[in-house]
């Protein structure tokens, strides 16, 4: 009944195995705090990314044309003046894609393409950075190498920019019925 041998070997393997507990606890712990940072992590990625491609865009401002009257009337020169969206953070038009459509055609390709030329309006830059929603910038597509066909009268035009972000603007030009003795138009 006073044997304190055996008494003292139940207690030290209960606090042994009291031990394992805990430190399999903490371990256990460590990866699911570990996991939960790496989410977070993952989740705030994602979330920039989403809002990029939602408020990263251009907005177009006003697109003319330019009439050839040689021959049959056609537009020959887009120009669409363009500036950042509400909301975007800085957007370089060299990186800008486009996309025209026709009811004959799909023509692609970036802003840098031969056939296009950018030309600052309002910026104070001299890159073709859109920083600030005061800034304006004059997208000319020379339609003749950017097109098959010329656009003439009638026609409509479904034009996509889309920024490096990958968010899109599309608008719909619209070439008036009639270009018989006008040099410009509002598309």
């Amino acid at each position: 009944m006073f044997e304190t041998e055996s008494r003292g070997q139940v207690g030290i393997g209960t606090l042994i195995v009291f031990i394992a507990m805990v430190l399999v606890a903490a371990i256990a712990a460590g990866v699911l705090i570990n996991t939960a940072g790496l989410l977070q992590t993952q989740a705030e990625a994602t979330g920039e990314e989403s809002q990029q491609q939602v408020s990263d865009r251009l907005q177009i401002q006003s697109a003319t044309g330019t009439v050839d009257n040689s021959g049959d009337a056609s537009i020959n020169q887009t120009n669409i003046t363009v500036t950042k969206a509400p909301g975007a953070d800085d957007i370089q038009l060299d990186n800008v894609s486009y996309e025209f459509v026709t009811e004959s055609q799909v023509e692609t390709g970036v802003l840098t393409d031969d056939g296009i030329s950018i030309q600052n309006i309002t910026s104070e830059t001299a890159d073709n950075v859109i920083t600030s929603r005061g800034d304006r910038y004059d997208v000319g597509f020379n339609n003749s190498e950017v097109l098959d066909t010329e656009p003439v009268g009638g026609d409509r035009i479904t034009l996509t920019l889309t920024t490096a972000a990958g968010a899109s603007t599309v608008d719909e030009l619209r070439v008036p019925d009639s270009l018989v003795d006008r040099d410009a138009v509002t598309l």
